[in-house]
């Protein structure tokens, strides 16, 4: 059986042009990331000790009539007939009656899924749940401006009592368009 071509109404029906009019402070929080950014950033493995680094573009933009913003991450890749690998993608969507921002992450080709809350912390985002281990995970939007920010990951084997930083992200804001 050949799978059915997708609907060309998709995309149209996904991505919004902008954010939902009905709580314009509360979509700035994750609105203010909507755009392309050029990432730099490394990822300590746990078993070894060893830091990697690695190159990607991060791209945001709003969803499902401006309630939500969802963002893809993709690597550059020749091989690839697109010229880039997409790796992972998160759905932020607002919740009204909670008052939160719900967050669902998905890397299935790295088996990685998580399921967070995210408050307001500081200057930045806090990003507070479970990772596909069960451990406790805390991700961090820090130094948050028009045109960077820095991203943290951090695990707690002991349910936050205690925490690992494992992943550090840092981005430039960067032309539409372009993956770096």
């Amino acid at each position: 059986m050949t799978p059915a071509a997708p609907d060309p109404r998709f995309a149209e029906a996904l991505i919004a042009s902008g954010p939902t009019p009905e709580y314009p402070g509360r979509m700035r929080r994750f609105g203010k990331l909507v755009g392309s950014w050029a990432a730099k950033g490394s990822r300590l493995d746990e078993a070894t000790g060893e830091w990697t680094e690695r190159e990607f573009t991060w791209i945001v933009g709003f969803i499902l009539d401006g309630r939500a913003v969802q963002d893809v991450e993709v690597e550059a890749s020749p091989s690839h007939p697109s010229g880039f690998e997409t790796v992972a993608t998160a759905v932020r969507v607002y919740d009204a009656h909670a008052g939160a921002w719900r967050v669902s992450y998905f890397a299935p080709k790295s088996g990685e899924y998580c399921h967070l809350i995210a408050t307001p912390y500081r200057n930045g985002i806090r990003q507070d749940g479970t990772g596909t281990d069960g451990r406790a995970v805390r991700w961090n939007f820090t130094a948050i401006t028009a045109d960077a920010y820095t991203w943290e990951g951090w695990v707690s084997a002991d349910d936050g009592a205690t925490w690992t930083l494992v992943e550090r992200n840092e981005a430039v804001r960067i032309a539409a368009g372009r993956i770096a």
